[in-house]
């Protein structure tokens, strides 16, 4: 145990986001998702909801503001469940964690494409629909006032 962490930051997660560079993506994916045929570096958190999950990833991993969004979700394949009812609490999570930007849409198997090419694959055990989410880590500025 560490002060001042998560205790869902076990240290095979905490390994793949400290390794992260600017522009890598992590995602955090439901316990539906193929994560383990899809995933180039997986840690599963089988017994962890993925909001919960975003929550302690969010408490550590600056999001990328280069651009306008560096949060993706899993588009729903039926229009008529779109948005998702967990996109909202993904969306509180991000707003808490400091992410002003908008969570893009990518269709279904977009999002699987993009999830295999992530640097890390985060497999929860959350049993809601499209509990899946895309995140492009970004820098740590230095404070103000001090030279890089």
């Amino acid at each position: 145990m560490l002060k001042g962490l998560d205790p869902l930051l076990g240290p095979d997660l905490l390994a793949a986001l400290r390794a992260m560079g600017h522009g890598d993506e992590l995602a955090i994916v439901d316990a539906n998702f193929p994560a383990t045929a899809l995933a180039r570096r997986l840690c599963r958190e089988d017994g962890v909801d993925a909001v919960r999950m975003l929550a302690a990833v969010g408490s550590v991993l600056s999001l990328d503001d280069f651009g306008a969004v560096a949060a993706w979700r899993m588009g729903a394949v039926d229009p008529a469940e779109e948005p998702p009812a967990i996109v909202g609490a993904f969306a509180q999570v991000l707003s808490a964690a400091g992410y002003d930007g908008a969570i893009g849409v990518l269709a279904r198997e977009a999002f699987y494409q993009r999830a295999a090419e992530a640097f890390v694959v985060v497999a929860t055990g959350e049993a809601r629909l499209y509990g899946n989410l895309i995140l492009r880590k970004g820098v740590i500025r230095p404070p103000r006032g001090v030279r890089a």
